[in-house]
Parts: C-alpha cells; sequence; structure tokens
C-alpha cells in the first residue's frame, strides 16, 4: 500500500535524522493491522544502549487518560455504578464541586497542572493537596485541559470500584480485552523498555516519567500507564468495533461525540472540542487535521505517544516514541505526527 511506504519513509526519516531515538507504529482498520513500523534505538545512552522492538514498552504518559481513566470511568458508568453528572463532592466531600462529565471533558475549570511534587513526600499528602485545589473558572464554562481533573477522575473510580486504580483497570479494561503488557508499574528488566529523561548519565527505564505520579506510587489519573504498541492496537481494534466489552458500544459512541460545542452552548461552544476524554477534530491539541474523517479522535502523551481512531470507518493509528529521550522539546514528534496522520489517513 502507498500509504503504508510513504508512512515508513516518514518513521525512517524522523528517526535518521536524530530528532527521535526510536518509533514503534502500528496502523490498521477494525480487527485488521495492515502495518507495523520499528526504528531506532529504546536506549541511546551510552554503556546502556539498546534497539528498539515491536515488544519494546512505553511510557504512555497521558494516553493513561483515555485507555486507563477514560475507560474504567466509562466501564463503572456502564454498569450503573457511577453517573456522569455525579457530582466529586459526593465521593469526596472535600474536593472541588465539580461532575464527572467536567472532568471527562476538561471543563472542570480546574487547572492545568500544579508541581506537588515538589513539597509533598506521600501519595496522601498529595492528595491532600489535589482535593483542597479551587477550580481557576466556573466549573462547565470552558474547556481547558487540565491533569487535576483527571487526577481526582482516578481517585472517584478508584473509590467506586472499590479498589485500586491499577486493579480497577486491570480488572475492568486490559485484561477483559487482553492487553498483555499494559499496566501501572510494570517489572522486569530495563531491556523491555524505552528510556525516557537522563538524569546524571543513567537513563529512566520502567519508571513513570511524570513527578506528581511517582509521588503517588506510580498510579495516577493523569499519568502512570506502560503498553506495547500491540497492547493499544487491541485497544483501538475494540473501541471501533461491534462488540461492548468493556463499555457499552452506545456509551463509546457518546465518548467520541463532540460534547462542547454547539446550539445548546451559545453557538460558539467552550472554546475546545472535547468528546468524554478524547480530543475531537479541530480542538487546539488536535493531531488530525483536516485528512481524517470528522467521526475522528486522538490523544497524545508527554513523552511521545499517540493513538488516533475513527468509529465510524474503523480505522486506528498507534503511534509511540521515547521523545522525551533526547529532551522535552516536542518540535521532531509533532512533526512526525501531523505527517504520518496524513499519510494513513486514507488507510
Amino acid at each position: 500500500m502507498r500509504d503504508s511506504h510513504d508512512a515508513g519513509q516518514l518513521i525512517s526519516a524522523a528517526v535518521g535524522s536524530g530528532g527521535l531515538p526510536g518509533v514503534v507504529a502500528m496502523a490498521g482498520r477494525g480487527p485488521e493491522t495492515f502495518a507495523t513500523w520499528v526504528a531506532g534505538q529504546a536506549c541511546a545512552v551510552a554503556g546502556y544502549e539498546r534497539p528498539m522492538t515491536v515488544g519494546t514498552v512505553f511510557d504512555l504518559a497521558s494516553l493513561t487518560k483515555v485507555v486507563a481513566t477514560t475507560t474504567v470511568t466509562l466501564a463503572l458508568i456502564g454498569a450503573g455504578q457511577l453517573g456522569l453528572d455525579d457530582f466529586a463532592t459526593g465521593y469526596l466531600p472535600s474536593a472541588a464541586p465539580v461532575t464527572v462529565r467536567q472532568l471527562l471533558t476538561h471543563t472542570s475549570g480546574l487547572p492545568a497542572s500544579r508541581t506537588f511534587y515538589e513539597w509533598c513526600h506521600s501519595p496522601e499528602e498529595l492528595l491532600r493537596e489535589l482535593y483542597r485545589t479551587p477550580p481557576e473558572a466556573r466549573p462547565g464554562t470552558r474547556v481547558a485541559y487540565s491533569d487535576l481533573g483527571f487526577m481526582l477522575l482516578g481517585s472517584i473510580a478508584s473509590l467506586v470500584a472499590g479498589s485500586s486504580l491499577d486493579s480497577a483497570v486491570r480488572d475492568l479494561v486490559t485484561v477483559p480485552l487482553g492487553m498483555a503488557d499494559t499496566c501501572f508499574n510494570p517489572a522486569g528488566p530495563a531491556v523491555r523498555f524505552a528510556a525516557t529523561e537522563v538524569y546524571g548519565g543513567v537513563p529512566w527505564t520502567g519508571v513513570v516519567h511524570d513527578e506528581n505520579a511517582r509521588v503517588l506510587g506510580g498510579v495516577a489519573g493523569h499519568a502512570g500507564l506502560f503498553a506495547t504498541a500491540a497492547g493499544l492496537a487491541r485497544f483501538a481494534q475494540w473501541w471501533t468495533g461491534p462488540e461492548d466489552g468493556p463499555v457499552p458500544v452506545a456509551l463509546r459512541q457518546l465518548a467520541t461525540t463532540c460534547q462542547t460545542d454547539g446550539p445548546d452552548l451559545g453557538g460558539s461552544g467552550l472554546g475546545g472540542r472535547r468528546g468524554l476524554g478524547w480530543v475531537c477534530p479541530a480542538d487546539r491539541y488536535d493531531i488530525l487535521g483536516d485528512s481524517w474523517p470528522p467521526t475522528a479522535v486522538s490523544h497524545t502523551g508527554f513523552t511521545g505517544t499517540s493513538l488516533a481512531l475513527d468509529p465510524g470507518s474503523g480505522r486506528w493509528v498507534v503511534l509511540l516514541t521515547n521523545g522525551v529521550h533526547f529532551g522535552r522539546d516536542a518540535t521532531a514528534v509533532k512533526a512526525l505526527r501531523r505527517d504520518l496522520h496524513a499519510a494513513l489517513a486514507q488507510g
């Protein structure tokens, strides 16, 4: 296929130019995977070098928000244990007065981030700080991407499920879907992992990159999940498929429908286009542009990861890079995301 050939050339060029350490990517439609690409290095530090492989495990960063937290929340909603319009205060009395729907759509008004890790030294301390952080804007009045909102949502999901968040995700999402090697706090030797940042000449491998998630023991609603490309491909195949599985099809369709614009919101919307967890086309964080159908959604992760899928056509793309291994300048990974998804738009 011409688009697959073009995609492979783009990946090779991105790695060959020195912009990215390594890449594992997969693309398909529905249950079929029509292409897999592997390039570059999982770790490039002298003395620690190793090649990227199709089975390399990546720190997904904010893909945790959709693969783990959004999905487990929707599973609880589908089971009748949680409601979209339930208030966080019904589960966590000291939390901000925001709803589950507002947390999922990034309309809670909570800040984008806080460096809790600079003064918090335990999960309990960080969560106390999180719960007493007030919204910066009136809930429901604007779209503003918020790590804090998903940290709070992870706490709610854990309480409703009656287990830790990692256990809830395992029991309700990854095990039912057969997502091998998808988990928080993965075990195993460094050779399994794509390295993230380098500190004092030593690369981080198998330890969550996000500092707040590290204080929370590696398990958080906004970051901390690890996976292989094959695990995310399985997730995308299910999400675009006809079977209910952990989340009913109708609820998945709602999640990938924009919730933040339209006539009922005054015509102009809330300054962003968000589904339940997902980024919709024309949002400021959209990586798909005009070449994908308007039914497509996506999400990215700070470490250099992304996932895109279109429930209408069944098309999906998994792109995993260890971009932060070379530093926090995301120019190269953003360019590859844009070009790769354009090349695969008709796949």
